[in-house]
C-alpha cells in the first residue's frame, strides 16, 4: 500500500523563504535542490502556458534525485477548445489544436527525459458551456480518438471544471480508457469528497487531488502574494484527509497537489494536512 504523495502547485515562490528555502535562486530549476529535500513530488503548472523545451526538462531532473516525481499539465494549446477572446472580439475562434496528436507528439518528445518519472500528465479543461461542447457525450467522444493515440507509459489524468460532466457515464469512460480523474477542489465545483462518495466505487489505478481554492483575487488581496501563512484555514480539510486514507486503503495511488491560493501557504497546508492523515 503506497503512501500518498503530497506536493505543490508550482514551487518558485521567494516568500517560502524560511518554510522551504533558505534563501532565493535565479531559476526554478535551482529550487529545486531544496525543494526535493522537503517534498517527493511537484505539480509543473507553466506547461500549460507554453511548450516545454527539453534543457528545461533536463535541469529540472539534474536538480533532484531519482525517486522525485512530478506532475505536468499539457499545454493549454491543446486542452482549450477555442481561443481565448482578444479584447474587442465577440465570436469565438475555433482552436485547431485542440487535442491535436501532432502538439501532443510535439509534448511528448520534448518532456521525453521525464517519461517514467510522472505521476500524471494532465489534460486540464476550462469550464465548457454549449458553444464550445454541446454536451458530455460529445466530450467523451472528442477523447476518445485522443486518448487512442497515448503511450501506454504515459499516465494521462483529466481535470473537467464542468460539475454536470461528473456522472456515473464519465467516470465509467476514465476507467475503460484507464485514465486518472483529476479531483479539483475549486470555486464552483462540488467539494471532491462528495464527489468521491457518489462515483469513487468506479477508480482504478490511480487519482490526483488538487487543492486550488476559492477566490483567487480575494486571498491575493488578503497575502499581498506573500504565501507564508494561512489565511483562510479549511474547516473540511479533514474530510479530505478521510477520502485520501481511503483511497489509500482501496489501493489507489494518490498525488495531491496543494496551490497556495487554496489556504494562503501551500507548504503550511502540506504540514496540517500531514498531521491529519496521521490521524487516520
Amino acid at each position: 500500500m503506497a503512501d500518498p504523495k503530497a506536493g505543490t502547485c508550482s514551487w518558485k515562490f521567494e516568500s517560502w523563504v524560511g518554510l522551504v528555502y533558505s534563501r532565493t535562486f535565479r531559476t526554478a530549476a535551482q529550487y529545486l535542490i531544496e525543494y526535493s529535500r522537503k517534498y517527493r513530488t511537484a505539480e509543473i503548472d507553466s506547461w500549460f502556458y507554453r511548450m516545454p523545451d527539453r534543457q528545461t526538462v533536463l535541469d529540472y531532473l539534474e536538480n533532484v534525485d531519482e525517486d522525485f516525481s512530478f506532475t505536468c499539465k499539457l499545454p493549454m494549446a491543446i486542452s482549450l477548445t477555442h481561443h481565448r477572446k482578444r479584447k474587442g472580439e465577440t465570436e469565438l475562434r475555433p482552436n485547431p489544436g485542440f487535442l491535436s496528436q501532432e502538439l501532443f507528439s510535439e509534448f511528448l518528445e520534448a518532456g521525453e527525459p521525464m517519461t517514467g518519472r510522472l505521476d500524471a500528465v494532465m489534460l486540464q479543461f476550462e469550464y465548457l458551456n454549449r458553444k464550445k461542447m454541446p454536451s458530455l457525450e460529445h466530450f467523451i467522444r472528442s477523447l476518445e480518438s485522443f486518448v487512442t493515440g497515448v503511450p501506454e507509459e504515459i499516465p494521462l489524468a483529466i481535470e473537467t471544471r464542468n460539475s454536470n460532466y461528473l456522472h456515473g457515464e464519465y467516470f465509467d469512460f476514465l476507467r475503460e480508457s484507464r485514465i486518472m480523474h483529476v479531483f479539483s477542489e475549486k470555486i464552483y465545483m462540488p467539494h471532491i469528497y462528495q464527489v468521491y462518495e457518489k462515483h469513487g466505487d468506479l477508480l482504478s489505478g490511480g487519482s490526483v487531488i488538487r487543492l486550488i481554492g476559492g477566490d483567487r483575487k480575494d486571498i491575493e488581496k488578503k497575502t499581498g502574494k506573500k504565501w507564508n501563512r494561512l489565511v483562510e484555514p479549511r474547516e473540511d480539510l479533514e474530510e479530505i484527509a478521510a477520502m485520501v486514507r481511503d483511497m489509500v486503503e482501496r489501493g489507489i495511488e494518490v498525488t495531491v497537489n496543494i496551490n497556495n491560493h487554496y489556504e494562503g501557504s501551500a507548504p503550511l497546508t502540506i504540514e496540517r494536512f500531514g498531521r491529519m492523515l496521521k490521524k487516520g
